[in-house]
This record gives structure tokens, sequence and C-alpha cells, in this order.
């Protein structure tokens, strides 16, 4: 038994090298049982799979396999397989991240937290809700990565203002049999101040409020606290994971969906920046305020005691938690020229974004040549600027006065910072994709597996879209979601043309869906840096997400279903959808007839 559990071990500590190894054998029989050509791409494609769930290469390796395979395999020649990789559609994505990065540089996303949490007060409740807020509008320009790891430490020091010691609370809430006068005693052994608490509740103030406490009154309080605490530290990770959904450029799984539908259907030119912001960010808010009563009320956020404003030791906390929010915010001083410079800019470009082509009004595209000017053109110009416009305020008395000293001139954005700041292996990462879907395509492995989709088409279309958005939430929760939307999607657009429904009634629901990943540590890096905190454990991730998972899955269905449907005419089958060689008299699939939804019903 003992040799056994020893070569187990083994085989665990050299697990990615067997997965190599043994992959590539164990597919084998599809080159050889299925027709040549969808054989292989469908080879290539579960190699690549296997290899990005498992990580057992770095998942921007596994993203460059097409190059190598699919031209060796006659697959896709070399010159249609590179072009994938840098697409206009990676610029945009390049140029959000560049923006963010000079955000990051002059701690702009910092000062924007921080005067939300200001507005929204420190009541837990409501400080739930800044923290939400904050979340998912920075993860809107900025990575959700980066978002979180920003955001969890002004949370903890929050939290340490309102309840003290995260080691006392602890121990607080394992008190059961002592007595009341050796409890007393370990609170106030852990209450002494120290240079970290100067500004939170441990100390006299602590020492106070137990002397008129029994054990179980503060056992009780101890173990509200912890559960307020969890409720932070869990709101930031989704919040960053509900922000991204708003923007092109939010998360990759949104540009995924913008390159492969301009691979898919050349003609549908629907959905850019400002459609797709003008659809997803009041399924954002909406979804954003179901999460943030789900969590207040799981947590411990919601109650007459912490939204009522009254006079007792909590009140205490929350005036010097509103203290370490004000001296943060004081230490920051006043904006200064860099600050204010990126923050035009960053206007600058959503705007543009916004406005260039926004379908329901006329944008400023119009005054181009018809098609010329993308997304990516209007992101590249405007972060091209930030390597050049100064941080610093130019000195004009430099010119007049010889005397004079001159302002040294330090651009907004350096190379080398950005080159630190981007992410280069979710460029290569998108790039895989791409190709993938353009094997898929041009092999026929997608039309193929189409074909065997027929049970599907049985199922009303309103149904199949929650199915979709529920089957891949759930396999994001142990994937990428890039690598989730790159393996799925051109099945999902193969789908729906067999079954004759506009592609985007099912393809926007499984993108925005791959973001919906709630329920493990290890779905997300968000999830991974709140976990890693120590202070979660898994069993709330899991209890909190299930239900985050459903609220989710009901919010895509009622936007796609409401004013989806509008923006972008879900109730017919489009011309650009129909291949070349099909017939024009193909009969409509009409979605089910859904009743206009109204506010005052929920």
């Amino acid at each position: 038994m003992e040799t056994i559990s020893t070569f187990a071990k083994k085989l665990w500590c050299v697990k990615k090298q067997l997965i190599l190894f043994l992959t590539p054998l164990i597919l084998l029989p599809l080159l050889f049982g299925l027709p040549e050509k969808e054989g292989k791409c469908l080879y290539v494609v579960l190699l690549m799979a296997v290899f990005w769930c498992t990580e057992a290469l770095p998942l921007a390796v596994t993203a460059m396999l097409p190059v190598c395979l699919f031209p060796t395999m006659g697959i896709l020649p070399s010159k249609k397989v590179c072009p994938q990789y840098f697409l206009d559609t990676n610029f945009l994505f390049l140029s959000g991240l560049v923006m963010a990065s000079a955000i990051e540089e002059w701690g702009l996303h910092r000062r924007i937290a921080l005067k939300v949490l200001k507005i929204v007060g420190v009541k837990p409740a409501w400080l739930i809700l800044g923290m939400m807020i904050t979340s998912a509008f920075l993860s809107m320009w900025l990575s959700n990565t980066a978002t979180t790891a920003m955001m969890l430490p002004i949370a903890n020091a929050i939290l340490e203002s309102l309840f003290g010691d995260l080691a006392t609370l602890k121990e607080n809430c394992k008190v059961k049999d002592e007595t009341e006068g050796e409890l007393l005693s370990r609170v106030k052994l852990h209450a002494l101040p120290s240079e970290k608490q100067i500004l939170s509740i441990d100390g006299p103030d602590r020492m106070e409020r137990s002397d008129g406490s029994t054990a179980e009154e503060i056992r009780t309080e101890s173990e509200y606290q912890m559960k307020v605490w969890k409720g932070f530290l869990i709101c930031i990770p989704y919040a960053a994971s509900i922000g991204g959904t708003a923007t092109l450029t939010g998360t990759a799984p949104n540009l995924i969906l913008i390159g492969q539908l301009k691979s898919y259907f050349p003609e549908c030119d629907l959905i850019n920046f400002g459609s797709w912001f003008a659809f997803a960010f009041p399924l954002m808010v909406f979804f954003l305020i179901l999460g943030w009563l789900w969590i207040s009320f799981l947590y411990g956020g919601l109650n007459t005691r912490l939204c009522v404003k009254k006079q007792d030791e909590r009140a205490q906390a929350e005036a010097k938690a509103e203290a370490v929010i004000d001296e943060d915010y004081r230490k920051l001083g006043p904006i200064n020229f860099a600050e204010g410079a990126i923050a035009f800019f960053f206007i600058l470009f959503a705007v543009l974004l916004f406005t260039r082509d926004p379908k329901f009004v006329t944008g400023w595209s119009t005054f181009f040549n018809k098609g010329y000017v993308s997304d990516a053109t209007t992101g590249v110009i405007i972060v091209s600027i930030l390597f050049f416009f100064p941080s610093q305020k130019p000195s004009l008395s430099w010119w007049f006065d010889s005397r004079a000293p001159n302002t040294p001139y330090v651009p907004l954005l350096s190379w080398k910072k950005a080159q630190e700041c981007v992410p280069w292996n979710i460029i290569l990462l998108l790039g895989g994709g791409f190709a993938m879907a353009k094997g898929c395509e041009e092999s026929g492995l997608a039309a193929w597996i189409g074909a065997y989709l027929q049970p599907i088409a049985q199922v009303p279309p309103a149904v199949a879209v929650m199915f979709i958005t529920a089957f891949l939430a759930c396999f994001t929760e142990f994937a990428s979601n890039t690598a989730t939307i790159i393996i799925f999607l051109p099945v999902i657009a193969e789908l729906a043309m067999f079954v004759k429904v506009n592609p985007l009634y099912f393809m926007i629901p499984a993108t925005t869906g791959c973001s919906f990943a709630f329920m493990l540590p290890v779905s997300t890096p968000p999830n991974s840096i709140a976990f890693a905190s120590g202070h979660l454990l898994v069993k709330d991730m899991v209890k909190t997400g299930f239900v985050m998972n459903i609220l989710g899955i009901l919010s895509v269905s009622l936007a796609m279903n409401t004013w989806g449907r509008a923006m972008f005419s879900l109730e017919t089958y489009p011309d650009w959808a129909r291949p070349v060689n099909m017939s024009s008299t193909v009969t409509d699939i009409q979605l089910p007839s859904v009743p206009p939804f109204n506010l005052t019903s929920l």
C-alpha cells in the first residue's frame, strides 16, 4: 500500500510532463476515425483545450501551437495563421492595457477609489456597495487582477479600523465555555494598541466595551464582525469580474467575440465599443445591485443597526474608519498636473470610443472613409500621445528668462513602464483564439460539429440562452475564461446558424457567461488573490458564488430578451449570417414573444 502511495505521489509530481506526452497519443484516433481535415483540426483544438485547462504549458505557449500545427498538418497555410495574432482587435486591447498602465503609474485609480468611499460613507452595507462600485468601475478599464490587488489593502485598512485586529476577532469567535473573566483578560491582552492599529478600535475603547458584555455577547458580536469582514473581501473580486463585462477592453472574452464575429460574419458591424457599452453597462449595473443585495444579506451588511444612524460602539468605530479614509485621501494631496492630464486623456479615450459608431446615433467615424477607422485606430491615437505628453506643467517663463529654471521633461508614460505593465501573454492568447477560430472555419470543423447539434434545435431559443450561459459559467470555474470562450464560441456560432437564430442571441450570453466565475478560488486571478488573504474558506466562495452564478444567468437572460432584442434586432435571422450560397428565401425563426420588462413589477 505504501509503495502504491509513493508511486502515486511521484506520478503527481510529473503530471504536467505526463499530460504533454500522453495527450497527443490518446487523441491520435481522431486523425483516422473522422473526415481528414475536420479530424486534424479537432485534434489540434482538443490538444490545445487540454493544455489550456491543465496549464501543462504556459497559456501563451499553447496559444502559439496553431502557428506550427495548422501548416504542418495541412489545415491552414502559415500566411493565414500568423496574421490572426495581431488583428485590429488586439490593438484595441493593447491600447486599453497601455492606458491602464498610465493610470496605475500616476495613482489615479487610488484617488478614484478613496473618493468613492468617502462619498458612500463607512456603514458596512454602504461601504460594501462603495467597494463594489469602485472595483467594477476600475475593472472596466484596468485588468480585473490589478483592480483586486489595489482594492484589497484599502479594504483591510478600513476593516481594521471598524473591527480591530483580525487575530483577536478570530480568537473571540472560538470562545465557548470559558468564564467571562478569562475571556476579558484575553481580550484585554490582545487589545493592547500597536503601531499598526493606532486608528483602530483596539485599546481602551475596546476594553470599556468588553467590561459591560458577557462572553456570549462578545462571541456573537465577533462572529458577526467576521461575517462582515468576509463580505468585504469577497465582494471585491466579484465586482471586478462583473465590471469587466461592461466594456470591450474590460476582459479578453469580449474582444474574442469581436474577432470571431469578424471572422465568421464579416458583414456584421453591430458590435463595437459604443454599442457593446450601451448593452452591457445596464446589465453590469443591474447584476452589481443584485450581487450587492445578496452579499450584504449573506454577510450581515443589511440591517437597521448598520443602515440607520445610532450612537453606539459601532458608530465610534465607523467614525475612526472614516478618519482612515480621510487621512489616506489627504495624503494624496491635490490633483497634480500628471493626474489631471491622465484623467483628461482617459475621459477622451472613453468618449471617442463610445461615440465612434454607437449605432443608435450617428458617430464621428462618418467624417472618414467608410470602414477605414476602427476602435483600434482611436485607441492607438490616444495612447500614443501619452508617450510624449509632459507629466509636469511646462515652464513658459524659461523661454523668456534665461535665468528661469527649466521644468524637466518626463512623459506621462515611458515605453519601459508599458513593457513592464502590459501582459503580453494575453495578446498571444487572444491571437491563438482567433487562429483556432479561423482553423475551425476553414477546415469545416465548426460546421461538422454543428450538424450533430440537431437535438438542440428543438429547445426554445430563450431556454437555450440560459443553458449556454449556465454551461459556460460552470466550465469557466475550472478553466481560463479566455480559453473557454475560444473553445466554445465557434461551436455556438454554428449552432445558431443551424437552428436559424440570430447568432448574437447565443454568442453574447456565452461571452458574458465566461466572466461569471465566482465559486472557486482557482476560477479567476481575482478570486485567488482574495482567497490568498487567508480569511476566506472555499465553502464561503462556493456558497456565495453559486447564487451569484444564478443571478448572473437570470440577468443575462433578462438583458437579451429586453433591451438586447431591440438593440441588435434579435427577433429575426439577419442577412449577414446567411451563407453566400444559401437562398434568401429561408424562413426566419422568430424568438418567443417576451413581454416588456416592467420595473414596477420587481
